[in-house]
């Protein structure tokens, strides 16, 4: 019952740092618009930093395009400042009604300098997944202290923390060939 449980957490934990990763990846440009491109951007609205997407529809017309909607016209402005602050590299232009995102396309250096960014964010999803595994073998020591495992059973749960984090680092390695692929095309 215990090593079911212990495998279980860990994994779980295991899951929700690549699920973090794969967030912070989608901030990432690749050649294509998108509209998580936009996800992290705050808005001062009302002296709040709010995402955009809960303060206007974002939607893609064209593969280069970002077209933003406020739902409330007189965001219009702040959501265009908040735009040109952030780090997509483009200029957006307000017409009134609608503020519009053209990506520019990307350099060689610009796509080896996003490919590095992605290889840096797996590099610590890699390592929070480790802390994992070494907070789970301390729980693991632990149980094994209280005599609530044999030793058999502590080599056993060490050893399948081990396994199941290779596996998950290959997810991770997954996601970097994936995402340094999109941005390479």
């Amino acid at each position: 019952m215990a090593e079911s449980a212990t495998i279980k957490e860990t994994k779980q934990r295991y899951d929700k740092a690549l699920n973090h990763l794969q967030e912070m990846l989608r901030g990432i440009r690749t050649g294509r618009a998108s509209s998580t491109l936009v996800d992290n951007i705050r808005v001062d609205y009302y002296g709040t930093p709010t995402p955009i997407s809960q303060l206007a529809s974002v939607t893609i017309p064209e593969a280069r395009q970002i077209v933003i909607k406020p739902f409330d016209a007189t965001v219009l402005k702040e959501i265009a400042k908040a735009v040109g602050k952030s780090d997509l590299g483009a200029t957006p232009q307000d017409d009134g009604k609608i503020v519009r995102i053209t990506l520019p396309p990307l350099s060689g250096e610009q796509r080896e300098k996003f490919a590095h960014k992605v290889k840096d964010l797996c590099e610590e999803g890699r390592v929070a997944m480790r802390n994992v595994r070494r907070e789970m073998n301390k729980e693991v020591d632990a149980q094994l202290k209280q005599g609530d495992l044999t030793e058999d059973d502590h080599k056993k749960l060490q050893d399948e923390i081990q396994s199941s984090l290779k596996d998950w680092e290959k997810r991770v390695d997954e996601v970097y060939e994936k995402k340094v692929a999109e941005i390479m095309e």
